[in-house]
């Protein structure tokens, strides 16, 4: 029969504080970068597709509609 040995691994509270505040601030600075990448990314896509006449289709029929019923509702 084999005996299960229980190893014990002692750090000293110091190197716990140490190592979780180096993985905090290695943590931080990759989401910053990741995110920065991702939105610079996001934003070359973006200005690279035409959305203004979308967009500008969308705003002149609203404002056409608004403009036709501006009687129709008492105010």
């Amino acid at each position: 029969m084999s005996e299960s040995k229980n190893e014990h691994i002692y750090r000293g509270r110091k190197q716990i504080v140490t190592n979780n505040f180096l993985g905090g601030i290695a943590w931080g600075v990759g989401v910053t970068i990741g995110l920065t990448l991702f939105f610079g990314v996001l934003a070359f896509v973006s200005s690279h597709i035409n959305f203004v006449p979308i967009v500008g289709d969308f705003v002149s029929g609203v404002i056409n509609y608004i403009l036709s019923n501006r009687g129709a509702y008492p105010g």
